[in-house]
This record gives C-alpha cells, sequence and structure tokens, in this order.
C-alpha cells in the first residue's frame, strides 16, 4: 500500500514484549501526543495514568484476566478514563467523551508505534477493583489499559494461539461490510 501513513499500516496489537524501559523522552513525546488530538470545544476529556514502577505495574497487572498474562513483561502501561461530564453532552445521548478519548488514544498509539512500540489497547481486567486501587473515583469509566513495550523475538510466554496470532497477516472487513455511501444501507 502506498499513500497511507506508515504508523497506520504497520500498528498491530502484538503480544510479544521486551521488558526494556521506555526512555522519559519517549514516554512524553507519546503523552503529548494524546494532548493534540482534536476534541469537542477543545475540553480534552480524557485522563491518563501512566505506570511504569515497578510496584504500580505489579498492583494494575494483578488485576489482569488470565489470557493477559502475556502482557507480564510490558514495562509500560496507561490506564484510560474518561467521564461523560469532562466533555459536550448533546441530544440523543451523543456524549463526546468517549469519542474524543478514543482519539486521543489513536494518537497516542501512532507516536508510540513511530517510537519503535508495540501498543495493546486490553479489555480483560476487573475494572471496578482496578479503578478503586488506583485511587480512580467512581464516576469515570475505566475505558481501557494500554500495554505498551519493544517487540520481543521470544515467545515462550504465549499461548499457542496467542503465538499463532502474532505471526499471521492482519485481517480487516472489508470496505462495504463498514461503509455506506450516500445513505444508511447496512443489513438490519
Amino acid at each position: 500500500m502506498s499513500g497511507f501513513v506508515p504508523e497506520l499500516e504497520t500498528r498491530r496489537a502484538r503480544r510479544a514484549l521486551k521488558n526494556d524501559p521506555v526512555s522519559d523522552e519517549a514516554v512524553d513525546r507519546i503523552m503529548t501526543a494524546a494532548t493534540l488530538a482534536p476534541s469537542c470545544f477543545n475540553n480534552q476529556s480524557w485522563r491518563f495514568v501512566v505506570v511504569r514502577e515497578e510496584a504500580a505495574l505489579s498492583l494494575v497487572k494483578s488485576h489482569f484476566s488470565k489470557n493477559n498474562g502475556w502482557a507480564a513483561p510490558s514495562p509500560f502501561l496507561i490506564l484510560v478514563a474518561t467521564k461523560a461530564e469532562l466533555d459536550c453532552r448533546l441530544d440523543a445521548g451523543r456524549d463526546y467523551a468517549l469519542f474524543d478519548t478514543g482519539m486521543a488514544v489513536m494518537a497516542l498509539q501512532m507516536q508510540a508505534v513511530r517510537e519503535g512500540l508495540y501498543v495493546h489497547p486490553i479489555a480483560g481486567y476487573r475494572a471496578p477493583e482496578l479503578r478503586a486501587a488506583m485511587g480512580m473515583p467512581e464516576d469515570y469509566i475505566l475505558i481501557t489499559v494500554l500495554v505498551l513495550g519493544y517487540p520481543a523475538d521470544d515467545f515462550t510466554h504465549l499461548t499457542d494461539k496467542q503465538k499463532e496470532m502474532e505471526t499471521m497477516d492482519r485481517t480487516r472487513k472489508p470496505l462495504s461490510e463498514v461503509v455506506s455511501r450516500e445513505t444508511w444501507s447496512f443489513p438490519q
């Protein structure tokens, strides 16, 4: 493919990670990229908790599901949260906080890929318990945890299925399944 942003084209949610530390400068660039994302009235409704110290990493990882054991080597996690009141709240339930936070996470991911990192958003964690353990107020939505790390060639800590997924080609739905033109034409 040509004409695509290279980071967008090469980004994958890989699982084989090294435990190598990520420099403070790289972390700052990644987090700054997130703040450059657009948001409704520039509300910047996202909240990120950067986790890099061993005690905090262990605490967060202790709340991961068994299927996310592959994340153990990660030296860098980001908790992503928001709440509706931080952003535009329009008619018909159009609360922008989740949308705007998603755009910030995508900007963050593109910079992380540029830094040579894998970024893998996960949903497999005990959200209420993790939110409490991290001191996050109950009215915030802990949307995801981002697992970051440099690529590793060692797949020994992955399950057989994860090893297969690590090396297979990326697949995407055809545009015809997700894009309609001029009017809604998706099957009910």
